[in-house]
């Protein structure tokens, strides 16, 4: 991976803002963060009230090393587990919910006994992680609930001139981390809390267990778990389980696999000015008849694509964007259980994007 010198000037000056309390836009693999010292309660506060985000939704804490990654668990939890996978997915997009040290303040795990870590694999993050000398909350940076971004400039059209930006390029993985819960320790199950591009048949092969994919009420062993529509109305246990997620602010509606039939009515419906994101090749009367994002059927790719396109179609100004959602078991040329992973995370991002509006 390139490094970039911690005392470079920019980071210099963003590492100076972190530290007096202040909030600073950062690229990561995944998304763009919205960053602030994790230790410090009232910059940690002022994230929340930029983004407007629910107070007892937890933000993942991004660390440089397994080193600061433990001193923000409590004494022992990170354990031989939590190890191999540091090792085999660290720095990458792999979020880890830990319980949390004493230290950790409650506003950052969302009221809840857990914390959630990892190591991002962008440079511009781990200088400036460096620089500050300690972890830093990192939400996507964008208004609660809306689409994340994956470009400064989708940062830059968030928040305008409020919020300092570090450029760090496109996002190639595209959606946010894959978050695995490990338990409260001894034999629990890891569970996977929310789908990224790291799948669940990838933490299995590194942890050598079988793993759970879903929320339920006894994940956490009490004392902060949720249902896993995210509406319960306590401590959530890891960010992106609201059911209302990553939405364009366009009404968008969903519909099934090579549905053109459906577009079509939606097309005729609204009298032609609608957006389309779709992954399988749209026929030539779409293309002709909507303002058309076709993100393509390998799942990495469409991933890396996907915020960036449905931020494009929101621009655009349409009554509706239709969204194609990929089929549920993939059977397609990328049919790999890897990729059925990443397209069930694209999925789950989708649904809560869409809310349960479907033709």
């Amino acid at each position: 991976m390139t490094t970039i010198d911690p005392q470079h000037e920019q980071i210099t000056s963003a590492a100076g803002v972190l530290r007096a309390g202040g909030v600073v836009a950062f690229p990561t693999e995944t998304v763009y963060g919205l960053g602030a010292d994790a230790m410090n309660e009232a910059a940690v506060r002022r994230v929340f009230a930029i983004k407007g985000r629910p107070s007892r939704n937890p933000l993942i804490v991004h660390v440089s090393s397994v080193e600061m990654a433990t001193r923000c668990a409590k004494p022992g939890a990170f354990d031989a587990r939590a190890a191999r996978l540091a090792s085999a997915f660290w720095p990458g997009p792999l979020t880890l919910v830990l319980p949390k040290a004493a230290s950790a303040p409650d506003v950052v795990t969302g009221g809840g006994p857990t914390v959630a870590i990892r190591v991002p694999a962008h440079p511009v993050a781990l200088a400036l992680i460096e620089a500050l000398g300690g972890p830093i909350v990192g939400p996507s940076a964008n208004v609660s609930g809306h689409v994340s971004p994956t470009t400064a400039a989708h940062v830059r059209a968030e928040f305008g001139d409020a919020v300092m930006v570090l450029e760090g390029g496109a996002c190639v993985a595209g959606i946010e981390s894959t978050v695995l819960w490990l338990g409260a320790g001894g034999n629990d199950r890891a569970r996977v809390l929310r789908q990224g591009v790291i799948s669940a048949g990838q933490i299995e092969a590194a942890l050598g267990e079988p793993v759970a994919v879903g929320v339920e009420p006894a994940a956490a062993g009490g004392g902060g778990a949720v249902a896993s529509d995210g509406d319960s109305g306590g401590p959530l246990m890891s960010p992106g389980l609201l059911t209302r997620h990553y939405s364009p602010r366009t009404p968008s509606e969903r519909v099934a696999w090579g549905d053109w039939a459906s577009v079509r009515a939606i097309i005729d419906r609204e009298q032609g000015k609608i957006g389309v994101l779709c992954f399988s090749t749209p026929p030539d009367d779409i293309e002709r008849a909507a303002t058309v994002e076709h993100v393509g059927e390998d799942p990495m790719i469409a991933a890396a694509k996907l915020y960036a396109a449905m931020r494009r179609l929101d621009d655009a100004s349409p009554s509706v964007i239709a969204i194609e959602m990929p089929p549920e078991r993939w059977a397609g040329s990328a049919g790999t259980p890897h990729d059925q992973g990443v397209w069930d995370a694209i999925r789950d991002r989708l649904m809560r994007a869409t809310a349960s509006r479907v033709i």
